[in-house]
């Protein structure tokens, strides 16, 4: 029989639960490499020409919205792609129109949106002119017209030639005199090699520099719409890539952008506004939520939007909790504050509203700001520093357990002899999310209100105070010090 030594506190030993979740982090981790200088490659055409779709093809994922309502991208998206093996600045940019149904909302916004795509075309170092194999259009014309002043940077594909359909349309553009010219189709692949290569040539990567350290906080800026999401995001980047109007349901697509603040780099995701599902009428909406509900998935910490004007609304609600269930930080951003009487009872009568409206999370901050005039972008900014270093805020096992078995001292799980148990030890699982697991002896019979203790004097004593925590019970018998027999 093997001695049995006494345990290292110390230098404590993986459990074997542990060894399968450090391994599992290993192989799910995806080394996220981030540039500076990268050439900006922009994808421009008229509506419906299948911009989107290659867009999403290049990236190797569906980031922006395809669908076959004519002017569905409104803001630029855009993210970096490996093309040909190259990384590049990729963006995707809303269609030219012409034909605008004069004196109404959507007239103004396509107004919007044709600036925003040729100032887009103006900075970029490569233009990716995408063009339909069908007639020649009016507005095919005249944003060629456009492009004139750029045509060193332009590349020409004419899309929808798969399998060689549609050839003798997609020559007809050969009179416009292109350098270069591609018959290819986005959706199924055809010939994106050969585009790729041509892109790729035209492109000047003497000043890419891949940038070392940690990645950028990715904040989510969520809500229902109106509530100044896009007003915040160009803010924050010191940009307008997000169009600002005051017509509900402006931006469709997750538009991301970057900046720096006090050394800590950040990528902040604007996203179409929520409402609730009796009102979501267009396909393109649906998408728009759907595409703004993944980004939750994506991100580290949701800026939840409230106008201090209208306050709270049923959505918002759905946003914190699916927020809470990905254990993402959350900051309640009480948005045109200017508004609002400044003194400290208003502030902390909106404070106590709020902790009631979620009575669970009386953790999250509450920051008043105006993205308009920009008051209060500081303590927001700092506000998030904070929280993704607790969501990055690792435990040592020994300390944990230290801890844990302080609390069952103080406070003894409660017993009867239905729900006799006995926790044994406890480790954390993952950081941001940040998640625990327990191990007890019989984990369905413990009380919810105990597991509810377990997670407050988690989240209070071992600086989780502003994030949500998850709690894991599973079974076992045995105890912490038995794991480290020989």
């Amino acid at each position: 029989m093997a001695k049995k030594t006494k345990p290292d506190f110390s230098k404590p030993k993986e459990s074997p639960e542990e060894i399968q979740i450090i391994e599992k982090e290993k192989q799910n981790g995806i080394t996220n490499k981030f540039y500076e200088g990268l050439p900006l490659v922009v994808i421009a055409g008229r509506p419906n020409v299948g911009k989107s779709t290659l867009f999403n093809r290049f990236m190797q994922r569906r980031l922006a919205i395809v669908d076959p309502t004519p002017g569905v991208t409104r803001d630029p998206v855009e993210g970096t792609a490996l093309i040909n093996g190259n990384p590049v600045h990729l963006m995707d940019t809303g269609g030219y129109k012409l034909q605008r149904d004069e004196g109404t909302m959507e007239a103004v916004l396509d107004e919007l949106v044709a600036e925003r795509s040729l100032e887009m075309i103006a900075k970029a170092d490569v233009i990716l002119l995408l063009l339909e194999a069908s007639q020649i259009t009016g507005e095919d014309e005249e944003f060629i017209k456009q492009l004139r002043p750029y045509w060193n940077k332009v590349i020409a594909a004419v899309n929808k030639t798969e399998g060689g359909k549609n050839e003798n349309e997609a020559w007809n553009f050969a009179r416009f005199g292109f350098d270069e010219m591609f018959f290819i189709s986005a959706e199924h692949g055809d010939n994106i090699s050969e585009l790729s290569k041509a892109l790729v040539s035209k492109c000047d990567f003497s000043n890419v520099r891949e940038i070392e350290g940690d990645r950028p906080i990715r904040i989510a800026i969520m809500g229902k719409p109106n509530t100044g999401k896009s007003t915040l995001s160009n803010r924050l980047t010191h940009s307008d890539a997000s169009i600002v109007s005051n017509y509900a349901g402006t931006t469709r697509d997750t538009v991301e952008g970057k900046f720096d603040y006090n050394g800590t780099k950040f990528e902040v995701l604007d996203t179409a506004g929520i409402r609730r599902r009796a009102k979501v009428h267009e396909n393109v909406e649906y998408y728009s939520v759907n595409r703004a509900i993944k980004t939750l998935d994506r991100c580290d910490i949701v800026f939840l939007m409230i106008d201090a004007q209208e306050g709270l609304a049923e959505q918002d609600k759905k946003i914190c909790n699916l927020a809470y269930e990905r254990g993402r930080g959350i900051v309640f951003v009480l948005n045109k504050w200017d508004t609002q009487n400044q003194d400290k009872k208003t502030f902390k009568d909106t404070k106590k509203w709020i902790n009631i409206m979620f009575g669970q999370m009386e953790y999250a901050p509450i920051v008043p700001l105006s993205a308009l005039e920009g008051t209060g972008i500081k303590d927001l900014l700092n506000t998030a520093i904070e929280l993704n270093e607790q969501l990055h805020h690792k435990v040592d096992t020994s300390g944990l357990n230290m801890a844990l078995k302080d609390w069952l001292f103080k406070y003894p799980p409660p017993a009867s002899k239905t729900a006799h148990f006995k926790i044994r030890y406890m480790i954390q699982k993952s950081t941001n999310p940040v998640s625990f697991l327990i191990f007890a002896t019989r984990p369905e019979v413990v009380p919810e209100t105990y597991i509810t203790f377990l997670k407050n004097r988690i989240r209070e004593d071992l600086g989780f105070d502003k994030i949500p925590v998850q709690l894991e019970m599973k079974a076992s018998r045995q105890k912490w010090e038995n794991r480290f027999d020989s």
